[in-house]
């Protein structure tokens, strides 16, 4: 599903306009952006899951194409973890 596919279904089912569901898809995204980027970064919706920013360490790899060994630099990363609804749903 793309994000228009979901402005579509999100308009519908609220029966507001395609600009308004966008506007509140936009405000989310934007506020669990701003949220991760604090220190401790975590958004939790019950039901649905959790969004949690993770710091992945400094580790070595492969380049694939030439088989050179690289640094890779520690970095942060976002992970989900399904909430219970979701699973079972699935």
């Amino acid at each position: 599903m793309t994000k228009a596919e979901l402005v579509e279904k999100m308009a519908n089912d609220a029966k507001i306009s395609k600009a308004a569901a966008g506007a509140a898809l936009n405000s989310f995204v934007t506020n669990v952006t701003k949220a991760l980027k604090k220190k401790d970064g975590k958004v939790t919706l019950v039901g649905f899951g959790t969004f949690a920013k993770v710091r992945r360490k400094a580790r070595k790899g492969r380049n694939p194409q030439t088989g050179a060994a690289i640094k890779i630099k520690a970095r942060n990363a976002v992970k989900f973890k399904a909430g219970k609804k979701l699973k079972d749903a699935v």
